[in-house]
């Protein structure tokens, strides 16, 4: 994907890495396609083994202990296209665990994906497309790792971001590559992205796709499931609106199954608290794709048609415009990425019935939680924080702060303690 812009934006995932590497001898960075991970860990690297060059694949080949040898820290790029080199790594560290000697990028996880023989030895890291805050769209004054804290800090600041900038944002893209592209530049780009799904990845992990036009269709209906625990069936039946035979699960379950190794699904998983048991969660996860733009470009939605709210797509059941829905995604984005950087993780939650939801639970290790609402509009009332209050009575102490994300323009705390805050001012 020819890069819009030549500039390096730093990313959270950099402090992590910095603080990570010099003490760990081999660190793994995984995500999509065209997420900047080859250009993030070749900013550390004294040696480059890139094996999506087929020349240089096969001198490996000829020679696999090349691929461990050199100066370090050592960069293993695109791994996955020699699925050996993972174990060569992994007997490297077992000889030497000196810190600092390997990092690994991968956009797919092979069908024998070997990463179960690396534990101790090769750390995982998730790298997701840039958030708000790296792309530079306002400049926090919340920190999450502060709410995480529980502390209860201070909400305050103010941001001339509006709304306009964040459908901006959704339709944008958050890969490196595609920023300061606009236009017919940008929807050229996310469209070859997405047919090189089909044509090249997926049969790159083993999927041949005999029906390109019925894989398209499938994920323009999970596009349009976003932010939703929409069903299978539901999905399905989006997928093949009017068409009298459905295609069995047999047929669309290995779609799904494979975009989620090439992490272009990115769904988000259930809390279902083991320490505060909580009567009647639902389990399904909330489906997301790893870039809003990806799926706000297979549904057809440009600017004016989101602020519109025009009827794009197939039709799934969801609260709210497609719009909100897409704005969720975005805020999901950020939270994920700040939530790993602060040894977090992210879920959603759900009653069986939908009687209480919460967009997002931000997860400490000892199981306490900061709970995030995401709305699209600039204020919020009493009936935008049932979910969040309900919440509090639950599990009491258990819940370390909660917050209403908005498109407003200032950071404040209510009296009922409630944090509200604009997204553009929600960082790490």
């Amino acid at each position: 994907m020819p890069p819009g812009t030549t500039d390096y934006l730093p990313r959270v995932v950099d402090n992590e890495l910095d603080l990570l590497l010099p003490a760990l001898p081999a660190i793994s960075l995984e995500g999509p396609r065209a997420v900047g991970k080859t250009e993030t860990a070749s900013r550390r690297a004294r040696t480059v083994n890139r094996l999506d060059e087929p020349e240089r694949r096969q001198l490996i080949e000829a020679d696999p202990g090349r691929l461990v040898d050199g100066d370090p820290p050592i960069l293993i790029d695109e791994w996955q296209l020699l699925p050996r080199s993972w174990d060569l790594v992994r007997r490297a560290v077992d000889a030497d665990a000196a810190p600092g000697q390997f990092l690994l990028t991968g956009s797919t996880t092979p069908t024998e994906h070997p990463t179960h023989s690396g534990a101790g030895r090769i750390v995982s890291l998730r790298m997701r497309p840039l958030t708000l805050h790296e792309r530079g769209i306002g400049q926090p004054t919340v920190s999450l790792a502060a709410l995480l804290a529980g502390h209860r800090p201070a909400i305050e600041g103010g941001t001339d971001v509006r709304l306009v900038a964040y459908v901006d944002e959704i339709v944008g893209s958050g890969f490196p590559g595609l920023r300061g592209l606009s236009g017919r530049a940008l929807r050229t780009q996310l469209d070859g992205y997405l047919t090189r799904i089909a044509e090249h990845d997926l049969p790159e992990v083993g999927l041949s796709v005999r029906n390109p036009s019925l894989l398209r269709r499938w994920m323009t209906a999970y596009a349009a499931a976003t932010a939703t625990t929409a069903s299978y069936e539901t999905i399905r039946d989006a997928a093949t609106s009017g068409e009298g035979h459905k295609p069995a699960k047999s047929t669309t379950q290995p779609y799904r199954d494979m975009l989620e190794r090439l992490w272009i699904i990115d769904a988000l998983p259930a809390w279902l608290p083991s320490r505060n048991p909580l009567a009647r969660l639902s389990s399904p996860p909330k489906h997301h794709l790893a870039d809003p733009a990806l799926a706000a470009r297979l549904l057809g939605a440009d600017m004016a048609a989101l602020l519109d709210a025009q009827p794009l797509g197939p039709t799934i059941p969801r609260r709210g415009a497609l719009l909100g829905a897409l704005f969720e995604s975005l805020v999901t984005l950020g939270v994920r990425v700040a939530a790993q950087a602060a040894e977090a993780q992210v879920k959603h939650l759900r009653t069986r019935g939908g009687e209480h939801e919460i967009d997002l639970i931000v997860e400490r290790g000892d199981h306490r939680v900061v709970a995030i609402e995401v709305k699209l509009s600039q204020t919020v009332d009493n009936q935008d924080l049932r979910h969040l209050l309900w919440l509090r009575d639950q599990i009491g102490d258990d819940l370390l702060d909660a917050v209403v994300v908005t498109t407003g323009t200032e950071a404040y705390r209510r009296p009922d303690g409630i944090a509200v805050v604009p997204a553009a001012l929600l960082g790490p």
